[in-house]
């Protein structure tokens, strides 16, 4: 297949429950005929393919089932490429991993491709049934407008970066990371939708869920990361990603609770615009959600209040300063974020970059400055410098800005 034939975006996707609840007849359809199992009804459906809930006919035991046809007229093949996704799953054994979803057999019918998962758990918490209130329970499901607390969101975005790590750990990437793809099965979150993996490469096709996907359009480890990043904000915040990087009402409580604000600052450094700046892939951004550093949360380095604040709050002042003690601190991580993105970030005169000579640009948080007072000024690129003002950054922990 041609890289450019594989072009394409996912704006919907195979979300494992992105419409749920109707029976198996209600459109007039007959239940597939799949072997060894009963098709019960369909609880999500996306993209060339659709999941049902489905019993063994021996054992009565609950499954999941995706189904995918095995020919579109006039599209790309969708099954062959769910195929080539599998295939690589199956050979990269290190990618059995518990907080990836189990795949227990693939099979074949005259019409689709097949093949059978664990049903995820009721989005009430208790186990998948057949029964009509049945919702399956996502990370989706599970936000639905409201942030997750933060023992939740620490222990949801490790088991997250776990599962990726290790599809990390075998070369392959997986291209559709987002909250509807990540399952509960016996209350353990698990990465889900593999129809897109496929190995590292540099020319890998841009085809996913537009609004994860990094802008820079590189579908490689990275771009993983990036989509990551985007589903921890979403957990804290109770956002989406349509409002990142704005915290909303949440600004306080993220300011104010240390393993909230570490968790937005990781999701920062997985959403640098710039590829080059973000962790390289998700056993690094693992390693970093646990370092010994993070867990241990001291509160004079671990208070970083990253927090972006509403970017829709425009001015050349900043949102408000943050007053914190710092007895003995004389160093700090500040945010910086303006409307429009991607602006130079200068302090007193000076081109702020990075320990590798990278080019800071908005929205950012810039580690380990001297906590003194700064002349701000930021700059686009082909256009003149311009002034934000003077802070005080022993004081103020953000600077949000747009040019006059």
């Amino acid at each position: 297949m041609s890289h450019e034939l594989e072009i394409g975006t996912r704006t919907k996707g195979m979300d494992v429950a992105s419409q749920v609840g109707a029976n198996a007849g209600e459109d007039g359809r007959t239940p597939p005929e799949i072997p060894d199992f009963e098709m019960l009804r369909p609880v999500g459906r996306g993209g060339f393919g659709e999941v049902w809930l489905a019993g063994n006919r021996t054992t009565g035991q609950l499954r999941a089932v995706k189904l995918i046809r095995l020919r579109l007229p006039g599209q790309v093949d969708p099954a062959s490429r769910e195929i080539a996704s599998l295939t690589r799953l199956e050979a990269g054994r290190g990618c059995r991993h518990p907080n990836l979803l189990a795949i227990h057999h693939v099979g074949k019918t005259d019409q689709y491709l097949f093949y059978v998962m664990d049903p995820a758990d009721d989005v009430s918490g208790g186990p998948a049934s057949n029964g009509p209130e049945y919702r399956p329970a996502t990370l989706q499901a599970r936000l639905e407008g409201k942030p997750l607390s933060a023992e939740a969101c620490r222990d949801y975005a490790t088991q997250l970066l776990a599962g990726l790590a290790s599809l990390h750990q075998a070369g392959m990437v997986h291209r559709d990371v987002k909250p509807a793809n990540c399952l509960f099965v016996d209350r353990k979150l698990k990465l889900a939708d593999f129809g897109l993996v496929t190995d590292v490469h540099p020319l890998v096709s841009r085809i996913g869920t537009q609004k994860y996907m990094p802008p820079d359009g590189r579908m490689d480890m990275r771009a993983d990361v990036y989509a990551a990043g985007l589903v921890i904000y979403e957990m804290i915040s109770g956002l989406t990603v349509d409002e990142f990087p704005s915290l909303g009402p949440q600004v306080d409580r993220i300011r104010n609770d240390p393993a909230l604000a570490s968790l937005l600052q990781l999701s920062l450094h997985a959403c640098e615009r710039q590829p080059e700046r973000r962790p390289e892939d998700a056993r690094a951004m693992l390693a970093e959600l646990t370092s010994p550093a993070r867990m241990a949360e001291p509160s004079s380095r671990r208070h970083l209040f990253a927090a972006i604040g509403t970017v829709a709050v425009l001015g050349a002042a900043a949102l408000g300063s943050w007053f914190f003690a710092f007895s003995h601190e004389t160093r700090c991580d500040v945010n910086f974020v303006t409307e429009p993105y991607e602006a130079r970030i200068y302090l007193d005169g000076v081109l702020q970059r990075g320990a590798e000579g990278n080019i800071y640009t908005t929205p950012c948080t810039i580690h380990d400055l001297v906590a003194r007072r700064y002349r701000v000024e930021f700059e686009y690129p082909g256009q003149p410098r311009w002034q934000a003002g003077t802070y005080d950054l022993a004081r103020t922990r953000q600077i949000v800005a747009s040019p006059p």
